[in-house]
């Protein structure tokens, strides 16, 4: 078979999920050929998930005879690989934790063809021509310190059927002693970094995606985010995802000189560094946002792309966070509104003062949804495991909007205590004479919600109840 010409560039998927083949263009006449071998703004926009994975390295593999048979290695890295002169047979296995680990891809190469093989992939050859260059691009070094799965080339389970019997090729005996595959160790997904793991949202989280040797929790005392050495305090390639549970909340604490301060390191300048180690390293950045990043004035809904207009620090640090971590090629913003999870909220006050016979006033004239923190985190597992759109997705619970009012009334009748005892007032009436400063509050909170299939939510006054009965109150 001798390299194709002219042949249009296409991208086509196979049984191995992430595993993607590209035909490309090859130009040629009586002097030689030419093509474009890695040409990253059209390759990614041809129409199959092939993503932009940042190469940071390139090899090239020359082999003397027709034969030469190497791997099958999976590497925790991506690769890009394609034959500068000669062809080859290759075998690719999926060796990674999953539904398809096992599953078996096999198609010759020339130079007129390329394959993306996605880490974890066990990726081996054999030459079908004399002097044949196979070239990779990586995404990430080299490193001794690097761990590799293997698989026997032999392996009865995979079944790999090569053009020349492995009888009668040279084999490194490395390749010759590699395991069965019932004897692999699968290949755990890249590392997975949850920040703030003691807060609400942060034990949330937690519970969502449970203990896993690849999740690494991390509090702010284990994990300083403001810290000048934060580039080297992890191997940042080991890392596929940054969900960023941390934040500064105190909202009327941050119109104080010492809150303001507070405020801006955590949600702004943390922020802005973890921002450029998801950049610098192809990590996609998991973020919450608020609906305090808007002035409340908008009539009806907040979609995720209204222009922000916070009012106060708190808002205005949660809208700079937001402007830093849109310029992540991979990020996720979660916009929330109204949050109640684990600990001290407005839900679990208005039991406390029930229980204790005590009246409250609350505001009448902000509106917005309850958003719960189960829910948040439910819906940062849906966008980073099935493939959300990069981007702003607004998260919060459905339903008819309502008051901070009605949300009182509705926890004492469903404690079983007379919602009368509630009294309505303006936001004025509320903050009048109060001691301290009082940060501005958006009187329109009502996020607008689209049914993408990744907003993990529900009726916000449904969810309430639900809230109520594991908290122990009754419902």
């Amino acid at each position: 078979m001798s390299t194709e010409f002219g042949k249009r560039l296409s991208v086509r998927e196979t049984p191995i999920p992430g595993l993607i083949v590209l035909d490309l263009p090859v130009h040629g006449d009586a002097r030689g050929w030419f093509k474009e071998n890695w040409q990253r703004e059209k390759m990614t926009a041809a129409g199959v998930d092939l993503p932009d994975f940042n190469p940071v390295q390139n090899n090239i593999s020359f082999n003397d005879a027709i034969g030469t048979t190497r791997g099958i290695h999976a590497e925790p890295w991506d690769k890009y690989v394609s034959v500068a002169t000669g062809r080859i047979f290759g075998a690719w296995v999926d060796l990674r934790e999953g539904d398809t680990f096992g599953a078996v891809f096999t198609t010759e190469l020339d130079p007129s063809m390329a394959i993306f093989v996605p880490r974890g992939v066990g990726n081996s050859y054999q030459t079908l021509a004399p002097d044949t260059a196979y070239t990779y691009l990586v995404n990430d070094h080299w490193s001794p310190k690097t761990t590799y799965t293997f698989l026997n080339l032999a392996d009865e389970t995979a079944a790999i059927d090569w053009p020349i019997p492995l009888d009668e090729v040279e084999i490194s005996e490395k390749d010759k002693n590699h395991p069965r595959l019932g004897d692999v160790v699968p290949m755990p997904p890249q590392k997975i970094l949850v920040t703030g793991a003691n807060g609400q949202l942060g034990r949330a989280v937690r519970e969502e995606f449970g203990e896993r040797p690849w999740i690494e929790y991390a509090t702010r005392a284990e994990l300083d985010l403001t810290s000048s050495d934060l580039d080297t305090a992890r191997r940042w390639r080991d890392y596929g995802t940054i969900i960023n549970a941390a934040a500064f909340t105190k909202v009327d604490f941050a119109e104080t000189p010492e809150g303001r301060a507070e405020a801006w390191a955590a949600n702004v300048t943390a922020v802005a560094a973890l921002a450029r180690i998801a950049a610098s390293n192809g990590i996609t950045l998991v973020h919450v946002s608020s609906d305090y990043v808007f002035d409340g004035s908008k009539i009806g809904a907040y979609a995720a792309g209204d222009p922000l207009s916070p009012l106060g620090v708190y808002g205005q640090t949660k809208a700079a966070s937001d402007a830093i971590v849109s310029a992540v090629p991979r990020h996720h913003i979660l916009r929330t509104s109204w949050v109640i999870g684990d600990g001290a909220n407005f839900v679990q006050t208005m039991v406390s003062l029930a229980e204790r016979g005590i009246d409250p006033r609350v505001v009448d004239d902000q509106f917005g949804r309850l958003t719960f923190t189960r829910d948040i985190a439910a819906t940062v597992r849906a966008v980073t495991e099935r493939g959300a759109p990069y981007g702003v997705h607004n998260v919060t619970g459905d339903g008819e909007p309502c008051s901070w009012y009605d949300i009182a009334r509705d926890v004492f009748q469903l404690t079983g205590h007379d919602p009368d005892r509630v009294t309505g007032v303006s936001t004025e009436a509320y903050f009048a004479g109060a001691a301290g400063p009082v940060a501005p509050r958006p009187r329109n909170s009502v996020l607008e919600l689209s049914d993408d299939g990744f907003v993990v939510t529900g009726d916000h006054r449904q969810r309430l109840r639900a809230y109520l009965q594991v908290s122990g109150s009754p419902a």
